[in-house]
């Protein structure tokens, strides 16, 4: 009897996750954002008020390395930094009106690229796959608290 773990996917995840990226890049190149700039952008669109290693939880980067992210972010118009009332060597984080003009066209961009992409694939297909991966991603979170050692073949 055939078994799940025998099923390699990991290689596959990779090929899709680096296609989309590269996709989505080509087609998001004329707002000159990088990625890791459009995350931090978007993020501040749908959570204003974050300080910068709240921002760096969301979206599991290194607090320095966001707070790059957000120093060429401001510079370029889209995010500004405002005191926080409560903490006065703190920022609160808000996106731009110019950055709420971005995103709104970044996500029909990337509506556009996720139709593209799914091609032939129904909605049912879809929900389905995405409970399955959110199963895969909640088994390999469980595995951080977990004191067993990891299998490098994998």
């Amino acid at each position: 009897m055939a078994k799940t773990e025998d099923i390699s996917f990991g290689y596959l995840l990779s090929d899709v996750t680096l296609l989309f990226r590269k996709h989505f890049d080509r087609r998001a190149v004329k707002f000159g954002l990088t990625r890791a700039q459009w995350r931090a952008t978007k993020m501040l669109y749908h959570r204003p008020g974050l300080r910068q290693t709240e921002l760096a939880e969301f979206l599991e980067m290194e607090p320095i390395a966001v707070g790059r992210v957000i120093d060429r972010l401001q510079s370029a118009g889209f995010v500004e930094r405002r005191p926080d009332p409560k903490d006065r060597r703190a920022w609160r984080l808000y996106a731009t009106e110019q950055a709420h003009e971005v995103v709104d066209d970044m996500e029909r961009i990337a509506r556009g690229l996720r139709r593209d992409a799914t091609t032939g694939i129904d909605h049912d297909e879809m929900a389905q796959m995405i409970a399955v991966l959110t199963r895969i991603k909640e088994n390999l979170q469980a595995l951080d608290g977990s004191d067993e050692p990891v299998d490098p073949a994998g």
